[in-house]
């Protein structure tokens, strides 16, 4: 009985998430990474204005990731009909464009409650989709001081919270051990392809992860897919 109940209070505690953006390559990498964490569930993604609109019907999520671009449509007009419809409903939007100062005001009238940087850091991103509230605009400090200060170059978080100017160009071994990290291979196949030990392999991985300022293997290839740097991919 008591582990009836606390599996009934995990599940009534967990927060249900749609993804909305047109590349498919990011919404299955966010699919997997909130199907990693107990408190976050994806309940779908759409990859345009009308299945965004359909599937929300549906689905009824707690948040919405909403990426700004969407193709040819606008992500905050999508937005802004989505908590029109609902809301109670809260929107998270992404953006590619950290010196836009626009952006951040039509996130603002569009009722979404968070802004962040599209290459950011995936455990603060789940942060925001967990505490996110409507009634406020939360806008990441890195993509706001680029905002006030368009001449700053741009940063990007590191593993201690810090930020540092544009990544390290990776070396061709850590972008051959990155594109094969995309297809989903794991460590010791990836070793086993290249024809070198597993812990040479892991050597690259994590100097690849440093130099991205990811977390994680799944963080790094989101972070690599968003600036273009996994061959085949682009960014928006």
């Amino acid at each position: 009985m008591s582990t009836r109940t606390s599996r009934d209070q995990m599940h009534c505690s967990t927060t249900k998430v749609m993804v909305v953006d047109d590349h498919r390559t990011f919404t299955d990498l966010m699919l997997l990474a909130l199907n990693d964490v107990d408190d976050l569930e994806c309940v779908g993604a759409a990859h345009d204005g009308t299945s965004a609109l359909m599937l929300a019907a549906e689905a009824l999520p707690d948040v919405v990731l909403m990426d700004v671009e969407l193709g040819d449509e606008d992500g905050l007009e999508l937005a802004e009909q989505l908590v029109a419809a609902r809301p109670g409903l809260r929107v998270v939007v992404l953006t590619a464009h950290a010196q836009d100062v626009s952006i951040a005001r039509r996130a603002a009238r569009s009722g979404a409650c968070a802004l962040l940087p599209k290459d950011g850091s995936l455990p603060e991103l789940l942060h925001h989709l967990r505490t996110a509230r409507p009634g406020g605009m939360v806008v990441q400090l890195g993509l706001l001081q680029a905002m006030v200060d368009p001449c700053r170059p741009p940063t990007m978080p590191t593993r201690h919270g810090s930020t540092k100017s544009p990544f390290t160009a990776l070396t061709a071994r850590e972008n051959h051990v990155l594109a094969l990290l995309a297809l989903g291979h794991d460590v010791r196949r990836i070793a086993g392809e290249l024809h070198i030990s597993v812990h040479t392999c892991r050597g690259y991985v994590k100097s690849l992860l440093a130099k991205l300022g990811a977390h994680s293997q799944l963080e790094a290839v989101v972070i690599a897919n968003t600036h273009g740097l996994v061959s085949g991919q682009h960014t928006q």
